[in-house]
């Protein structure tokens, strides 16, 4: 659920990011009904998953917020390195944040049609609560965490999540600047084929 940084690392192509922001709702080969863009994105959006989810800076984290969301951990961890790109969003891009969230808030108004039925569903909530500007806040963390226990089925522990993050903040950032920049060069040097794998290590 880190929408943030898979828009980010889509590059400038809109239906590779249109892909992207739908990945987590497209299952299977699903993704071959889309236009070869859109496939594109849905691809990366699975390569993010798999490098984030295997890398042990990310396994590390998730032992922080385990305890409450169990299996949910990974969700907590993904929306706040959105938070830590939110905050850092000049060291890594010389767009402005603001103005790259409207771009992303206009691809995905002009596109609702094509998304997911899932994540229609979501969208009127992510653009009326200004979920990609809430990244930038840890009230705003929050708020996502519990706008999300209500539409899915991740648990409302948002209290405890924050709780640890106040006390590790620095600890869990440092981590993010470990692990972002990996993840940035595995996508730069990785082609991906039709096969959603990479052409190349």
């Amino acid at each position: 659920m880190n929408f943030l940084a898979h828009m980010f690392l889509s590059g400038d192509s809109s239906e590779v990011k249109l892909g992207n922001f739908m990945g987590d709702y497209v299952k299977g080969k699903d993704y071959l009904r889309f236009s070869s863009g859109i496939q594109k994105g849905i691809l990366l959006h699975r390569h993010i998953d798999s490098f984030t989810d295997n890398h042990p800076v990310v396994r590390h984290d998730k032992t922080f917020f385990s305890e409450r969301y169990q299996k949910y951990a990974g969700v907590v961890t993904d929306i706040l390195y959105d938070h830590y790109l939110a905050t850092e969003w000049n060291k890594f891009s010389t767009q402005d944040l603001s103005s790259f969230i409207d771009e992303i808030h206009e691809l995905i108004l002009s596109n609702y049609s094509l998304l997911p039925e899932g994540l229609q569903r979501m969208v009127p909530y992510i653009i009326k609560n200004r979920w990609f500007y809430s990244y930038g806040t840890l009230e705003g963390v929050q708020s996502v965490l519990i706008g999300m226990s209500k539409g899915t089925s991740l648990p409302d522990e948002s209290v405890f999540a924050i709780k640890v993050i106040r006390e590790h903040y620095e600890t869990l950032k440092k981590d993010f600047f470990e692990f972002f920049p990996q993840l940035i060069g595995h996508i730069h040097r990785n082609d991906f084929g039709d096969n959603g794998q990479p052409l190349s290590e």
